[in-house]
């Protein structure tokens, strides 16, 4: 074991910098550096390490999509598009038990099915929503984790960003992923309406109906055709781009840069599409996206020379020293995953462990009649799911943080955490039932 010292300082030194704060693409590249100049590798490695970032980032066309992808949720959003779908959303659905829950998971889920960034749309979805749910009745506790299990759908909910490049790291079509992906999207999304629908009941039971919010519902706010006109955004982009994906009609970047020219038309026939909220966004995708590819570049050249001092060794070792059957080692990777969401960004820790564990995965003999890339689909969707409930869990949940810095002082960070245990737990169900039945991935 003696020689599995420097892979332990590598990750120990890759902790230390992330904790101090230090920017995390920074830190890979700085700890990569310095280890390709302690280890003994030869020169060569540091031929393979260029290629294997050409290859893996720079040439990769699936990563042409993101900046697209991120564009188009932030013109949603700056344009206002979104807040018009949340206003109509909710007039439509008012005469419904808990409208104001549905709204958000409505408006949620076109969110998420059209842009896949859960930041912007835990954000927006606190601004529009939680106010009105406190003013209405709703209790802080009950608002806040709804609003942060709707945001957090995008990170599973195709398009996401996430499964773009979670499809590029296990090497299968992102159209199969993102189908795959749709299953446990619908299944958590069903279970939401449930659980809403119950808390609509309990409450009328207890409290009686909350009281309407003035003017919310007022018939002369709107008419049939300015309702259409609103929600048209999401209703188009939702068949014309992952619709296309999914198809095979479009590649991911195609579909991606219809989806941004539809947005910008819709903006334009609205009366919204104002040059300086355009540029803003265009300005904020590109240094999200200038963001994303550092970390791939870094990320992949760690997790090469992680590899090249014997990182994949220590693991296999550590594994074998747990004594892990082949079941053991996805629940044990799962758990890491989940314990990493603490810490780490969803991007860090795609684009650390999954070069080192796919490897691994795929020569795992499960027994439940999956392999090659079947295997790595149902792995890929355990991944992120497991990430979508790291993001909700208590008290690092990135989901939280973004619903804390929306709301300051308005919603307090005990019922934020109290809020979304019962999420928590549907979406650990769900987790459950994929790892259980991973044949409904393929239907």
């Amino acid at each position: 074991m003696a020689e599995l010292w420097m892979p332990l300082i590598m990750v120990a030194l890759l902790f230390v910098g992330i904790l101090s704060g230090y920017p995390v693409a920074l830190v890979l590249g700085g700890v990569s550096t310095l280890f390709l100049l302690l280890s003994d590798l030869p020169l060569a490695f540091a031929n393979l390490m260029l290629s294997r970032v050409y290859a893996n980032a720079l040439s990769n066309w699936l990563y042409v999509a993101i900046p697209m992808f991120i564009l188009m949720g932030l013109l949603l959003e700056r344009t206002g598009l979104a807040r018009d779908a949340f206003g109509v959303s909710e007039r439509l659905l008012h005469r419904l038990p808990g409208h104001l829950s549905l709204t958000v998971l409505f408006v949620g889920g076109l969110l998420a099915a059209t842009t896949g960034v859960v930041g912007a749309s835990v954000v927006l979805l606190s601004v529009l929503a939680l106010p009105r749910m406190l003013d209405a009745g709703y209790s802080a506790r009950a608002s806040s984790g709804l609003i942060s299990a709707s945001g957090t759908l995008a990170i599973l909910m195709p398009p996401s960003v996430m499964l773009i490049i979670l499809a590029s790291l296990v090497a299968v079509p992102v159209g199969q992923l993102f189908r795959a992906a749709l299953v446990p999207s619908a299944l958590l999304i069903l279970l939401y309406i449930l659980y809403s629908l119950i808390g609509a009941w309990w409450r009328t039971r207890q409290v009686g109906m909350p009281e309407p919010i003035p003017g919310a519902h007022d018939p002369r706010a709107s008419g049939p055709w300015r309702d259409a006109l609103a929600l048209s955004p999401f209703l188009v982009l939702i068949p014309l781009v992952l619709g296309a994906i999914i198809t095979g009609v479009a590649t991911p970047t195609e579909a991606s840069g219809i989806g941004v020219l539809a947005v910008l038309l819709f903006a334009w026939l609205t009366g919204k599409a104002q040059p300086t909220e355009v540029l803003g966004a265009a300005r904020e995708a590109a240094i999200a996206t200038a963001m994303i590819m550092l970390l791939v570049i870094t990320a992949t050249c760690f997790s090469l020379i992680f590899k090249g001092v014997g990182g994949d060794r220590l693991i296999l070792a550590a594994l074998g020293l747990l004594g892990a059957g082949d079941w053991s080692v996805i629940l044990l990777i799962l758990l890491l995953v989940f314990l990493l969401g603490f810490f780490l960004d969803w991007l860090e820790i795609s684009l650390i462990l999954m070069p080192i564990f796919v490897p691994i995965v795929g020569q795992l003999d499960l027994g439940n009649g999956l392999a090659g890339g079947a295997l790595m689909v149902w792995f890929a969707v355990l991944f992120a799911i497991n990430l979508q409930t790291s993001f909700l869990t208590p008290p690092f949940g990135v989901s939280l943080f973004y619903l804390k810095g929306a709301m300051g002082d308005r919603v307090a960070t005990v019922d934020i955490y109290r809020g979304v245990i019962p999420f928590i737990a549907m979406q650990l169900l769900v987790l459950l039932l994929i790892l259980l039945f991973p044949a409904v991935l393929l239907l």
